[in-house]
């Protein structure tokens, strides 16, 4: 939650320099993510901040988070469970987009706010708004620093962005120095990347497999780009291919998975996901 006490400073002052040789300080403990995120806090207001490391294919690994452990059944562990695939901040950090401070809005496909995951998973934080400043790490890792308002919070305003963009230089160095070795303890032996741990498998295989066996693979390919959020408009434009033939191959993947809508495909993928329906029959 966040901590109404804090007075905001300004970024020229004394308490501020003070912040920031808090954090320098930290550097190699296991206060660092807490005296970062209070430092944040002192610059614009919050209530929760999440950090997710992400690499490739691999579930992302939480670093940190202010979540109660009610809260952290949705923010953390149910996401980590399959959700993550279809966040857009895994999806660009997958893409290795530019490091920077991102909304979500900015990185979100067109359709995102009306997709299903959105109305089935994202909706259930209560957010209002959802920031990140993303840190490249060495061994092809990238983490995201999210902080978040929620209820009838005002979205960041682009004041708040502005003074944030002037933190980036010290968020990013001390970021990296401190997790420097995260991607090292997570499956990297020297410059050599070990194979995935299998439940890391199941889960990516499971979202590149989707209906495989019944969907042709474009069909496939357009039901991820459903899934993450995307409109026909924008999967078109993607394959290159017409808005009217995407709408074909989502009319032909409906039939075939039995489904008429969006909500069931996402509940149907869910499933898949989860185990709790075998391949062969989610895709029946």
């Amino acid at each position: 939650m966040a901590n109404g006490q804090n007075t905001l400073v300004k970024l020229d002052s004394r308490a501020w320099h003070d912040q920031i040789a808090q954090i320098i300080a930290a550097e190699d403990t296991t206060q660092f993510p807490v005296i970062l995120v209070e430092a944040l806090r002192h610059v614009v207001r919050f209530d929760y901040s999440v950090s997710f490391a992400y690499r490739g294919e691999e579930r992302p690994i939480c670093t940190y988070d202010t979540f109660t452990p009610e809260q952290r059944i949705v923010y953390v562990t149910d996401y980590q469970e399959g959700p993550y695939l279809l966040d857009p901040f895994y999806q660009v950090c997958a893409e290795r987009i530019d490091p920077g401070l991102y909304r979500l809005r900015e990185i979100a496909p067109d359709r995102f706010y009306h997709s299903e995951y959105y109305r089935s998973y994202y909706r259930r934080t209560g957010l209002a708004e959802e920031i990140g400043f993303l840190v490249a790490l060495p061994h092809d890792m990238m983490l995201v620093i999210s902080l978040m308002r929620a209820g009838a919070n005002a979205p960041f305003s682009d004041r708040d962005m502005s003074k944030l963009r002037r933190m980036e230089p010290i968020v990013h160095a001390s970021s990296q120095r401190h997790w420097r070795c995260l991607g090292y303890l997570r499956g990297y032996n020297g410059e050599e990347k070990t194979a995935l741990p299998l439940l890391d498998l199941q889960v990516t295989n499971a979202f590149e497999n989707f209906g495989e066996g019944v969907l042709t693979r474009r069909e496939r390919d357009v039901v991820r780009m459903v899934l993450r959020g995307h409109s026909s408009e924008s999967i078109g434009r993607h394959f290159q291919i017409t808005t009217g033939t995407v709408k074909i191959h989502r009319k032909n993947t409906y039939a075939k998975l039995g489904i008429s809508s969006q909500s069931e495909l996402f509940s149907h993928f869910i499933s898949y996901l989860s185990g709790s329906v075998a391949p062969d029959e989610a895709a029946e």
